[in-house]
């Protein structure tokens, strides 16, 4: 079967891998869609994703979403045919984790991520035509979704885990800092949780214009020297550009607060935190997600509108040409979807 595959940095293949068969607990897939995010990128420009390093062939992607094609023995309440997005998480090790972060096991210590390079062997991704999984994994698309939405369902599900870090955002002003695909998806998740304005800055009036399409009330576009606004309740980063982060920190009001979504480098960063002791800001963490991609897929069910991110297309022989454009941001692309089949 095919798959998209990194073998090293500046390494990027359309490869024909073995085809799978499911075993006892689990189904296999037949992959229709996969959208590309920011760590298939840096796997492939770099061979490292955060502190993650490349070590064998890898197959990326953890946004997909496709048909049950095959069942293993065991699995009930599945058939073949149903559409499917996938939970991409597998907590291993026997860990016991602190009464204070009962079930966020988004915090396991352990845990292999489809795509990703964290551990030997490597947890091969969802880009090829066939991916197994367990049973437990299998999120099932309504009749309503397609699985073009469906892939959507991983990257909406963390930024819905921001949201929900952020607490009740009804009736409150909020701002996110950068308009990439998770910036415009923590737009569309905060509106939907009923935030009453939602300001997004960036660098690009392209990326810009799709947060705006998925909902932002104010767009401001920092590269034309436009103001942050003041006084606002909660602010998100989705940005990770370190040196931003203190002119946001001053746009919080006092005892507001942030929540930091976009991955920060590994390493020390400069950045300007004055703010954060002074208005007494709370500022939070948020890390992938804890079973948010099901409520993704309701909230798409139930009318959040993701295709103004969905801004391109390939085939999976194109690979290579929808990695180039989703690593550039002149092309204007916000999330580039491949067609797995």
């Amino acid at each position: 079967m095919k798959a998209v595959v990194v073998a090293g940095a500046d390494d990027l293949r359309v490869e024909e891998i073995a085809d799978l068969t499911p075993g006892p607990g689990e189904v296999r897939v037949a992959m229709e869609w996969g959208g590309i995010c920011g760590s298939d990128i840096a796997y492939w420009k770099t061979g490292t994703s955060g502190t993650a390093v490349l070590k064998e062939p890898l197959v990326l992607g953890h946004e997909v979403a496709g048909r049950i094609d095959q069942i293993g023995e065991g699995v009930e309440g599945l058939e073949i045919g149903q559409a499917v997005t996938i939970h991409p998480a597998t907590l291993v090790g026997d860990h016991t984790m602190p009464e204070s972060i009962k079930g966020r096991d988004n915090l396991w210590p352990e845990c292999r991520y489809f795509g990703s390079a964290a551990f030997m062997p490597h947890e091969q991704g969802g880009f090829s035509a066939y991916r197994l999984c367990r049973a437990d994994q299998i999120r099932i698309l309504p009749e309503n979704l397609s699985t073009r939405e469906g892939a959507v369902a991983e990257p909406l599900g963390v930024a819905m885990h921001a949201v929900n870090r952020a607490g009740d955002l009804a009736g409150k002003r909020v701002l996110v800092n950068g308009a990439g695909p998770i910036g415009a998806l923590v737009v569309a998740a905060a509106k939907y949780a009923g935030a009453s304005e939602v300001y997004v800055s960036d660098l690009s009036d392209k990326a810009l214009a799709v947060a705006k399409a998925m909902g932002a009330d104010h767009v401001i576009d920092r590269s034309k020297g436009e103001d942050l606004p003041q006084d606002v309740e909660v602010a998100f980063d989705a940005s990770g550009a370190s040196r931003a982060l203190g002119d946001v920190f001053l746009a919080v009001q006092r005892g507001g607060r942030f929540v930091q979504v976009g991955n920060l480098p590994a390493g020390e960063v400069p950045v300007a935190l004055g703010q954060l002791v002074t208005r007494e800001i709370e500022y939070v963490g948020s890390y992938r997600f804890i079973d948010e991609i099901t409520d993704a897929v309701a909230a798409m069910a139930n009318g959040l509108n993701v295709e103004p991110l969905l801004t391109h297309t390939f085939g999976i022989d194109d690979a290579l040409e929808a990695f180039q454009t989703a690593a550039d941001r002149s092309t204007g692309s916000s999330k580039v979807m491949l067609k797995l089949s």
